[in-house]
Formats: C-alpha cells, sequence, structure tokens
C-alpha cells in the first residue's frame, strides 16, 4: 500500500472530533520505516493534496474530523504548549466576560509559563503566548477549567492584572462591565 493511502487511512480511525491535531512525532509513529526524507516529502504531498493542512511548524490539523466550533486555536494552544501552565486571558477572556466591546478575530491570548511568542497557524489565525512568572498555586482561585477550550482561563480580575503587567492597551474595557463583574 502507498504510503499516502496507508497515512491518510490511519488517520481517519483515528481521528475524532476530540483529537484532529497531529504532531510530527503523531505522523511519525504511523510510518516508522520511512527515512526522514521520504516523511518529509510524504507530509508535503498530504498538505499539497490537502488531505492535511499545516497549522504551524510541527502541528497538522485532518480537517474531516476537526469540528467546526471555532475553538480550534485554543485546541492547538493547549496542543503546543502541554508541557507547561498556560491559561487564557488577556484580550481574549475579557472578550469572552463582556467586559471588551471588540472580539478578537482569529487572535487568542495565553499566558504561559513558557517563553513568549506569537504563532501565525495561517488562514487559521494567531496564538499569542505571554510569559508569566506567576505559579498555579498563587492564583488558582482566579482560574477556572474551560471543558470546550481544553485550558485553564482566568477571572476577569486576574485578566486586567495581566493586562496592565504585560502592558496591553486598556483603551478598550468597557470599566462599568468591569465594575458589575467584580
Amino acid at each position: 500500500m502507498q504510503p499516502i493511502r496507508y497515512l491518510m487511512q490511519n488517520l481517519a480511525k483515528l481521528s475524532s472530533p476530540e483529537h484532529f491535531l497531529f504532531t510530527l512525532n503523531d505522523l511519525r509513529a504511523l510510518l516508522p520505516n520511512l527515512s526522514q526524507s521520504a516523511f518529509k516529502t510524504l507530509l508535503s504531498r498530504a498538505v499539497k493534496e490537502k488531505h492535511l493542512a499545516r497549522l504551524c511548524r510541527g502541528l497538522y490539523l485532518y480537517e474531516q474530523a476537526a469540528p467546526s466550533n471555532g475553538l480550534l486555536l485554543f485546541h492547538a494552544a493547549a496542543r503546543l504548549r502541554a508541557d507547561g501552565f498556560n491559561y487564557i486571558s488577556l484580550e481574549t477572556a475579557l472578550s469572552d466576560a463582556g467586559v471588551i466591546s471588540q472580539i478578537p478575530i482569529n487572535w487568542v491570548s495565553f499566558m504561559s509559563s513558557g517563553r513568549s511568542s506569537i504563532i501565525s497557524c495561517g488562514r487559521f489565525g494567531t496564538i499569542e503566548f505571554v510569559h508569566t512568572q506567576q505559579q498555579p498555586d498563587d492564583i488558582t482561585e482566579h482560574l477556572h477549567y474551560d471543558t470546550r477550550c481544553k485550558s485553564w482561563r482566568a477571572s476577569v480580575p486576574l485578566a486586567l492584572r495581566d493586562m496592565r503587567a504585560t502592558h496591553h492597551n486598556l483603551d478598550l474595557i468597557d470599566w462599568s462591565a468591569v465594575n458589575e463583574l467584580v
């Protein structure tokens, strides 16, 4: 069987609405006998033929299984930084809480124990990670787990504190809405 067909058949079996993002290691495990250059060629061909979409460096989307619920960037962020402490904050958390009138389109912001970076996911949007030295134990009461996004989410007071600490623009904040929530 051709490697591309073998890869697609296995992805169809392994994927689900909860598991539709695959790292290079995930994909490599399906074809361990291919040389590194043959594997790279195969991935390039799979993307070109639209079997897979390259979301960002090292992360691929199997679109046939992906739900269309608008949470792709959140799931990608959780997958990219699964080894660290991360939580949804800044403009994303404040917009979702109704404190910022403008909704960031195709942009999600996280505070992260890892380094700061902005990751372009092409036509899907952008993920922003902003480094924080805060420890989970110090802010536990200001976090809740968002099962839809598969990530921790900051409360409004914590997101505001993060905005100030990172010198993000506070001009879009509706302070009357903040006072109602706090």
